[in-house]
């Protein structure tokens, strides 16, 4: 009975300490520097959004159907779980649009019946033009202000334009429902952020493209109905685009052709891990030189600013990582949150103001499960990464092996910075020493080589001065459960996330940790560590 007693006692430790070592390999050591000093990007206060998208029952890949009755058009408002996800952020930003935005009716002066998007053999993605009616737009109204959800809405670029050969459209932009709708949302007093004009019409586009200079005039007269309709300057919203994929003549072009000041943010989608029946995605996401592409798509957009559109920032306004509704049992599970965050803490580096995960609810890449509401793992992913980490972003120099990931910000709540490690490793763990730059170039200064113990002890308070405020900080471990990768439920410090039976989100508390004591990153693992003592002069 003892034996069985101490066995039981044993398989409960190991439970709760997802964090521990592995068994199969001794951690190895790395350490972590972060540059306190100054920011390198910052991003918005309310970087994480969640779309919205327009795709009917009917949207299927690779013989699956995964979109259900999770549109604009269709979804459930009052469910209680989607009130309730949303509000667990305090203002998230949410974009509606999606690749059928381009062909939405606005039902505010028009005389034609206000009919669903159907199956077509020559209709844009097989799919008839759809219509948004005034009382579906009043309902979608009412749950974002109870829910304090932040807006960005894309607009159909397509209308009046005709099919000229292929994906390629012509003509001129007929602005006229456009102007109706945006005139109705304003007289009932609906705050939308942000208007964002077509969705991956951009390059070579997806289903559709148009030229960019003609884009350029059309964004052009779009900002001039803004101004005439917003008449007061500070409520003006802002105007996005292109909504696509991104080709740097072409933004270029659109900057160069609509001129200083139109467009406010350029924005751009990232599907870096390929298409949904691809079998090799699990890999993918662990691969460090995979990942590493994306940069390459943040940095060029980076640069395309800074020499044709200084006075506008980059949004990545839509990203899925699979492409195709996403891949059941990867898109949804523990997995896809080392993909997603590793994303976020890449894409803030370039100055990534905002960045909208495809979707809030819909297909298999959703924060919450198409069918239950449920929250999927990267959910509370995102929910972490919005209370933790600030707007600051800071430099971070690693060493250990390429399959360990750190991002260092301000953090959110509270002086001093918060790191997010990621571990891409299934069998190695780490032992990680974190450390402030401005000890280490005091050490070099002074000329003084330590090793070991002796410069752990040397940034043991991670500042200037030691205090026994200083001697603490937060940890927050995420694990699979069961160590099955592909599990939909999520550990944090050891405890599953799962909603109450009020479908309240559940608590999500740190486990405390010595500041002068390695952080212990398991295999395949996610941590968040906060460090309310930091001495970072760039988050003072």
């Amino acid at each position: 009975m003892a034996t069985r007693l101490l066995l039981l006692l044993l398989a409960l430790v190991c439970l709760h300490a997802p964090y521990s070592a592995s068994a199969q390999q001794q951690p190895e050591e790395a350490t972590v520097i972060v540059k306190g000093s100054t920011k390198i990007a910052e991003t918005d206060v309310n970087y994480i959004c969640a779309t919205i998208d327009w795709w009917p029952p009917e949207k299927c890949n690779y013989n699956q159907c995964p979109w259900g009755q999770s549109s604009i058009l269709n979804l459930d408002l009052d469910h209680p779980f989607l009130a309730q996800a949303i509000q667990e952020f305090h203002n998230l930003r949410i974009r509606l649009g999606g690749s059928l935005q381009d062909r939405v009716v606005y039902d505010v002066g028009t005389n034609s019946p206000c009919s669903p998007f159907t199956n077509v053999s020559n209709g844009l993605f097989g799919f008839s033009a759809g219509c948004l009616s005034m009382d579906r737009w009043d309902k979608l109204n009412g749950l974002f202000q109870k829910t304090g959800a932040i807006i960005t809405f894309g607009l159909n670029a397509l209308h009046g334009r005709y099919n000229v050969q292929r994906s390629f459209w012509a003509g001129k932009w007929n602005s006229t429902n456009t102007y109706d709708f945006v005139k109705y949302t304003i007289s009932k007093g609906y705050p939308v952020d942000s208007w964002e004009f077509g969705n991956e019409l951009s390059g070579h586009g997806t289903g559709a493209r148009v030229d960019a200079k003609l884009y350029g005039k059309d964004v052009t007269e779009l900002k001039s109905i803004l101004r005439q309709l917003y008449r007061a300057p500070l409520s003006q919203p802002l105007l996005l685009a292109p909504g696509g994929f991104f080709d740097q003549q072409w933004y270029t072009q659109l900057l160069q052709t609509s001129g200083h000041g139109v467009v406010n943010a350029l924005t751009h989608h990232i599907y870096n891990l390929g298409g949904g029946d691809d079998v090799h995605l699990m890999r993918k996401i662990v691969d460090p030189k995979y990942l590493d592409r994306a940069e390459d798509t943040y940095r060029d957009m980076q640069l395309t600013l800074h020499r044709h559109g200084t006075w506008a920032s980059a949004w990545v306004s839509e990203s899925g990582g699979v492409f195709n509704n996403g891949r059941q049992l990867v898109s949804n599970t523990f997995m896809n949150s080392i993909w997603y965050l590793d994303q976020l803490g890449m894409a803030s580096k370039y100055n990534t103001k905002v960045f909208c995960r495809q979707t809030l609810i819909g297909g298999n890449y959703g924060l919450l499960d198409t069918q239950t509401f449920l929250p999927n793992p990267d959910y509370y992913s995102a929910l972490l990464w919005h209370r933790l980490m600030g707007n600051g972003v800071l430099s971070v120099d690693i060493n250990a092996p390429r399959k360990m990931r750190a991002y260092a910000h301000c953090s959110k709540r509270h002086k001093g910075i918060t790191l997010l490690l990621i571990n891409l490793s299934n069998s190695t763990g780490y032992n990680v020493t974190l450390q402030n730059d401005l000890n280490v170039s005091v050490e070099r200064r002074s000329g003084h080589r330590r090793h070991g113990g002796g410069l752990r002890r040397a940034v043991s308070w991670l500042g200037s001065k030691p205090s026994s405020e200083s001697m603490k900080r937060d940890e927050y471990h995420l694990t699979a459960k069961d160590g099955d990768h592909q599990s939909r439920t999520m550990l944090l410090n050891g405890l599953p996330l799962e909603l109450g039976d009020d479908g309240g989100v559940p608590a999500m508390n740190p486990v405390p940790a010595a500041v002068d004591s390695p952080v212990h990153l398991a295999p395949t693992s996610i941590a968040f560590v906060v460090l309310p003592r930091f001495e970072a002069k760039a988050c003072s």
